[in-house]
């Protein structure tokens, strides 16, 4: 008999090939919805936070609170096995810890709104992971619905890349490594979900981020300003963003499978130029309304199931 507690034998590859055929009805679109509007805002909330505090206060402040707002939730506290405490430590660093301190780090040279717009590739960069993780080329219904999303977040990001002043190529490389942790992170993450409640996981997996960042974070304690904009922005960037963002992120990912949980992420970088418009007097050009729009056919094509195969 298999145990409760571990993955089955065809891990990650057995669930890829059929959970993208799971339907993304209405409740899906809801959870999309939330995570969109959470993700897309906590670009302007980091770039609200490192104007008083280090980059290296941001990983464990968020982390932290994310921590607080899961524990409240319901079955969060269930346990995990201990043969899984290694892949959580894993899932603590690449999938949570890094990438929150490279998206800082980033913005200290990249505009919010790039790094917004930077992160609506995602799903490309998904993409191309797990195929290479469970070694299977993406069908060409799934190849297109990227490519089509990429061209959108292209259209969508030309406008204030063609500001010589918007980023610069470490700023760029830094959130390049932040999306490959994103990527191979969903992918560890994937057979856990299949075992666990996503209030539990997720609960785990923030704790174990806000212990790796503790050290830094304390030290950037002593050359932060605590002001109001700084408290509010880390509360509600930990709360929502690292904790009931990924709270719904785990739930959409175990009704949906790997490839379509990252829908929300086409439309982080809509959410991110409405926010810079109404708080940081940005501009939106015409080009960059019509990548919104095939930003959202793009990720309609990657919520459709694909058409299945019989020999």
């Amino acid at each position: 008999m298999e145990n409760p507690h571990s993955p089955s034998s065809s891990g990650v590859s057995s669930t890829t090939s059929t959970d993208t055929n799971l339907q993304f009805g209405l409740f899906e679109w809801l959870l999309a919805l939330g995570m969109a509007l959470t993700w897309g805002s906590s670009f302007l909330l980091i770039d609200i936070i490192i104007r008083d505090a280090p980059a290296i206060f941001v990983p464990f402040g968020r982390s932290f609170f994310g921590m607080v707002a899961l524990f409240f939730v319901p079955g969060s506290r269930e346990k995990i096995a201990r043969e899984h405490h290694a892949r959580l430590f894993i899932l603590g660093l690449i999938w949570m810890a890094m990438p929150f301190f490279l998206f800082p780090l980033a913005e200290d040279t990249v505009d919010s709104s790039i790094a917004g717009m930077m992160n609506g590739a995602l799903p490309v960069v998904v993409a191309v992971v797990t195929a290479i993780w469970v070694r299977k080329a993406p069908s060409m219904q799934r190849g297109i619905a990227v490519v089509v999303g990429f061209i959108g977040i292209i259209l969508i990001a030309v406008p204030s890349i063609n500001d010589g002043d918007s980023a610069d190529l470490k700023g760029i490389i830094y959130l390049v490594i932040a999306l490959l942790c994103y990527a191979v992170g969903l992918n560890i993450a994937r057979p856990l979900q299949m075992i666990y409640s996503p209030a539990s996981l997720m609960l785990h997996v923030v704790a174990i981020s806000t212990l790796i960042s503790a050290p830094t974070g304390l030290v950037a304690l002593r050359s932060t300003t605590f002001t109001l904009s700084l408290l509010g922005s880390t509360v509600i960037l930990g709360a929502l963003g690292s904790g009931i963002a990924f709270l719904l992120f785990g739930m959409l990912l175990k009704r949906t499978g790997t490839i379509r949980a990252i829908i929300p992420t086409y439309f982080t970088p809509v959410v991110g130029t409405f926010l810079g418009v109404a708080f940081n007097d940005e501009k939106i050009l015409l080009l960059s309304i019509l990548g919104m729009l095939i930003v959202i056919f793009g990720a309609w094509l990657t919520s459709r199931p694909e058409k299945l195969v019989t020999e």
